[in-house]
């Protein structure tokens, strides 16, 4: 049995389609992916999964409970940590983490071994009000109060962003421990450099699923060669490159511009001759793997981030 499906789920905001057709499976112990930028409807579907809201059309189930008939069982199954910080900022980190395991009629020394990896890193706070931790802090003490009651499947809605590179990093390590106790995981996050931790992943833009599969695979797929392209005025350059009718696409990436090619209209030696002819200096054309974000936006047909 998966630990989450859902089938061609639908979802409206007045005219707004935020929802569209939505199919997934997430097996037990897997860390499921759903990649892609803010408003692309992430949030929306854990709300449905979490039986926060209900969908328009289809069908969705968390551990084989039906989200509209059966969401008092999920409630108890399944711990939830939305994107923004919802706990009580004037309670103490204990009185926080106390409460929610009392919530779910169980305590933080029953279920202290789950959370105790996590748990050891905040508690010489637990004294401290939650509104004045850092971000890290905050993170993880939301990670525990999701885990206190021992959910079966965790929704972690964009569980990174705001926090600094050494708490992102520490932070999956974590969920590796956690699917090793298997614990099913669905995360959201904008990061896409974060796919590659996922077992499986959808990338989703306006509320639709442009592909679901394994980071490998989704980078296998990707059907063109790639060229990384610099010169010293980068500006300019990304100008230039979607001027000429021989590049398919090109957008910027950190330090230089992620660019294809036509077949046959075009190749690395006609593209630097072009651009040396505008007055590039010091051009550098090299080809290069594409990662997540370049099948991203392939898929999405879309020529800039």
């Amino acid at each position: 049995m998966n630990a989450v499906s859902a089938n061609l789920i639908g979802k409206k905001y007045g005219k707004l389609q935020a929802l569209s057709g939505i199919s997934l499976e997430v097996g037990e112990g897997d860390i499921f992916g759903l990649i892609g930028p803010d408003g692309a409807g992430k949030t929306t579907l854990f709300r449905i999964l979490t039986t926060l809201i209900l969908p328009d059309e289809g069908t969705a189930s968390v551990c084989g409970f039906d989200v509209i008939k059966d969401y008092a069982n999920i409630r108890k199954l399944v711990g939830y940590m939305p994107g923004r910080f919802s706990l009580y900022q004037d309670l103490t980190v204990l009185e926080n983490l106390t409460f929610f395991a009392s919530v779910f009629h169980t305590t933080v020394e029953e279920n202290y071994d789950l959370i105790k990896d996590i748990y050891q890193q905040i508690e010489p706070f637990k004294n401290r009000r939650a509104g004045a931790l850092s971000g890290g802090m905050k993170q993880k003490l939301a990670l525990c109060c999701a885990l206190i009651h021992e959910p079966s499947v965790l929704f972690l809605d964009e569980p990174t962003t705001g926090v600094d590179p050494v708490s992102r990093k520490e932070f999956w390590t974590m969920l590796k421990r956690l699917k090793q106790r298997g614990i099913s995981i669905l995360v959201s996050t904008p990061y896409m450099d974060e796919a590659s931790l996922c077992d499986r992943i959808a990338l989703i833009q306006d509320g639709k699923f442009l592909k679901t599969d394994t980071p490998p695979n989704i980078v296998n797929g990707f059907n063109s060669e790639l060229w990384s392209v610099r010169s010293d005025h980068m500006s300019k350059l990304l100008s230039d490159l979607r001027l000429n009718e021989g590049v398919s696409s090109s957008f910027a990436f950190g330090d230089a511009h992620h660019v294809t090619l036509k077949n046959g209209k075009c190749n690395s030696h006609d593209l630097s001759i072009y651009l040396e002819g505008l007055k590039h200096t010091n051009v550098c054309i090299q080809k290069i793997e594409p990662n997540v974000e370049d099948c991203f936006m392939q898929l999405s047909g879309k020529n800039i981030l």
